[in-house]
């Protein structure tokens, strides 16, 4: 088991790439601050600490979820809430290991 399998299941490369041409979203749960020093291009910012209070937001956008972070641990605990609220989310993992998959 991977670490980021520890925190919500961590994302390979294939996952990303299939829930990208899938037309998932990016969201990147970090803080305003830690978003605005770089990002997945395109990428929505939700904190951790905000992400419980979206759920009803995030099941509107209508599309699969990729999480991302710094580490993988913050978006592991994103993407667990966000399965138990019945939305098809991944653990992208850390946001450039998300952005190198962007074309």
């Amino acid at each position: 088991m991977g670490f980021f399998n520890l925190f919500g299941g961590g994302a390979d490369a294939v996952s990303v790439e299939e829930y990208l041409q899938k037309g998932a979203i990016v969201i990147d749960v970090r803080t305003e601050p830690e978003f605005y020093e770089g990002h997945v291009e395109g990428s929505k910012n939700i904190p951790l600490n905000e992400v419980g209070f979206k759920i009803d937001e995030i099941k509107s956008f209508g599309k699969p979820i990729i999480t991302c972070c710094r580490s993988g641990a913050r978006s592991g605990s994103a993407a667990s809430m966000l399965k138990q609220s019945g939305i098809d989310t991944i653990n992208g993992g850390p946001w450039q290991n998300v952005a190198k998959h962007i074309k």
